[in-house]
């Protein structure tokens, strides 16, 4: 799964919540597992968002409840931790097969699901690029950049840029999707070889090392191993030593990434496979009529989709008072879930419907934890950005996870064109993810980065939260960096509801933790950089110097 500005200064602050910028401490961290994210460095050492402090300070009561919509996967809806946290459509009665409030939507009393039909959903989607490729195959294909008129050049590169995506992609999974053939039929042969050495099969990297010195025969590669079908004992040595590298260290683990690798040949990067016609809706159309009121589907031979979601609501609104799990960041919240993901890319149409209807229907931040590298119908996106905005509705994104730069590599959805055109809006928020580790590793490895489109960074490593099935999971990603955010537009919002989203936008950024520190680039591997470049604002969220400031400007505003 793979996701401007107010023109007044909100700089002239009150001297409590002007954003800190820290001076590293050589004091060990006082470092909790599950919560460090929610700690203050100059309280705890521990390079969080400054959470516990606000709350431990606070004496206010929140005025208003505030509704976010998480645009994602499917949700566990009966999670001890969200299921009362979840939003009800109290216009809308229950299963009566009518559109009781005339939305658009019949029975949306929980959200929509925008990726399903009926009780059964998509599981296995197209990469956005096999999509465009598909649209312009018949219109561009043979044909020279001479022979292109100027208004559709910039579809004609993009065609040519997605062929050359699909020719890595595909070469690299259908060289995987052999190795994983490969292994699913030497795996058992492999551990009968080591038997008399380890009869428990408790051998470490290093002792498998050893052996493999003694009985190897060739320095051949996996890959010149795999095309001889090579089976002496060095090799199948070898062999386990590569699982053990890939992180997959029994048959089922190796089964399972075959299927999955298998799926992504035959659908994610397949041109003749189409997901939208399991769904039966137009594509080329932007409206109403498609989806399933269900947000929660659990059906037999189908893979579950409702991890990726649970997680991301759980820091945003998991339950502060029923002494279970975790502790969200808003305690007066609702999650509003709108299904759109699956395994493959996110239709722009999917992206756009939910947006509006999570606008229509009172939320007053829209989450976004997902990214892809190519937008077909960018345009769809942009015009509901720009409804968002109009409506006074915050969007957060997610920054991606490919260690990358983009300011110069396109990443969708956005508030730019990556053409050099001015920002589409002043409503959207896209944030990279940092660790609990104040030095060179800071930012995390896997996070994208960008001093004009990445706008702040916020914790995304090892992140403790709800996860499907009624569990607890550690995760990392930007996924988990970005509900970081809206959480705390969502809190802002409950004690002042006055704030502008724009406001809020700029509060967030000015108010965060300026980090005085050299840090490795991400996707290099020495590279540094004051971690100031990384982003726009060069700075980490604080919940704490944001919500003092949200009182500020809010009593500036009567």
């Amino acid at each position: 799964m793979k996701y401007i500005y107010i023109i007044c200064s909100l700089f002239l602050i009150l001297s409590g919540c002007k954003p800190s910028k820290i001076t590293i401490n050589s004091k060990k961290p006082k470092d909790s597992k599950e919560t460090w994210y929610t700690k203050d460095y100059k309280i705890d050492t521990v390079p969080g968002i400054s959470l516990d402090k606000w709350y431990i300070q606070n004496k206010k009561k929140p005025k208003n409840t505030v509704i976010v919509a998480v645009i994602d996967t499917q949700i566990d809806k009966n999670h001890e931790d969200l299921k009362e946290k979840i939003w009800t459509n109290t216009k809308e009665i229950p299963d009566n097969n009518l559109d009781d409030d005339h939305n658009g939507f019949v029975d949306d009393t929980q959200g929509w699901n925008f990726a399903a039909k009926k009780d059964s959903y998509v599981v296995w989607g197209n990469f956005e690029y096999i999509r465009l490729i598909r649209e312009f195959k018949n219109k561009f294909e043979n044909k020279t950049e001479n022979s292109i008129s100027k208004s559709d050049l910039s579809d004609y590169k993009e065609y040519f840029r997605a062929k050359k995506k699909l020719e890595e992609e595909l070469s690299y999974y259908q060289n995987r999707l052999k190795s994983l053939e490969y292994s699913t039929k030497i795996f058992p042969v492999a551990k009968d070889s080591l038997k008399h050495y380890f009869p428990k099969e408790d051998y470490t990297f290093e002792q498998l090392d050893s052996l493999y010195k003694i009985y190897k025969i060739n320095d051949k590669t996996f890959r010149q191993r795999r095309e001889n079908d090579d089976r002496d004992l060095g090799a199948m040595i070898g062999f386990l030593m590569f699982r053990l590298e890939s992180y997959e260290t029994t048959l089922s683990e190796v089964i399972e990434s075959k299927i999955q690798t298998d799926s992504i040949v035959n659908k994610n990067l397949n041109i003749n496979f189409d997901e939208r016609k399991f769904i039966g809706d137009n594509p080329n159309i932007l409206d109403k009529g498609y989806g399933s009121k269900y947000i929660s589907i659990s059906k037999a031979g189908h893979r579950s989709f409702q991890d990726h979601n649970t997680k991301v609501s759980g820091i945003i609104a998991a339950d502060r008072n029923n002494n279970l799990g975790i502790k969200g960041i808003a305690e007066n919240v609702k999650i509003m879930p709108l299904t759109i993901s699956y395994s493959g890319d996110e239709h722009d149409k999917d992206i756009a419907m939910a947006i509006y209807y999570a606008v229509d229907n009172g939320a007053k931040v829209i989450n976004m934890s997902f990214i892809k590298e190519f937008s077909l119908r960018q345009k769809w996106v942009t015009e509901a950005f720009k409804y968002a905005e109009k409506h006074n509705v915050l969007l957060v994104h997610i920054a991606g996870n490919d260690a990358s730069d983009v300011d110069k590599n396109p990443a969708y959805p956005s508030d730019v064109n990556f053409d050099g055109t001015p920002e589409i809006c002043h409503n959207f928020i896209n944030v990279g993810s940092t660790t609990n580790k104040l030095n060179e590793n800071f930012v995390s490895v896997f996070s994208n980065y960008g001093k004009y489109n990445v706008d702040l960074f916020a914790p995304g490593n090892e992140i403790y939260t709800t996860a499907a099935g009624n569990t607890y999971k550690f995760d990392s990603g930007t996924s988990l960096a970005a509900p970081m955010v809206s959480g705390t537009a969502a809190l802002m919002w409950s004690y002042y509801p006055k704030l502008t989203a724009a406001e809020v936008k700029q509060i967030i950024l000015d108010s965060g933790t300026a980090y005085d520190i050299e840090v490795i680039v991400p996707g290099t591997e020495d590279k540094k950089l004051p971690f100031s470049q990384l982003s726009k604002s060069g700075k980490v969220l604080n919940v704490y110097n944001a919500m003092k400031l949200a009182e500020k400007i809010s009593k500036n505003k009567k």
